[in-house]
């Protein structure tokens, strides 16, 4: 994801998002625990990235309210 579409997103949005990230991101390491070969590895690493981009831009916008 980039930057614009998550700044362009509502706070629920970000919090469906962000879940829905989690979500997948546990069930691919789940999947590298269990021995099974994953189809892409890298996805690990932005699904990370992703989660991290959508806590920060989370963070910013309660920081504005206040």
């Amino acid at each position: 994801m980039k930057i614009k579409e998550i700044r362009s997103m509502d706070g629920k949005d970000l919090s469906k998002k962000l879940s829905e990230l989690r979500l997948d991101l546990m069930k691919e390491k789940a999947n590298v625990k269990r021995g099974r070969a994953i189809k892409n590895p890298g996805r690990i690493r932005v699904l990370r990235k992703d989660i991290a981009r959508i806590l920060t831009i989370k963070r910013e916008k309660s920081e504005v309210k206040k």
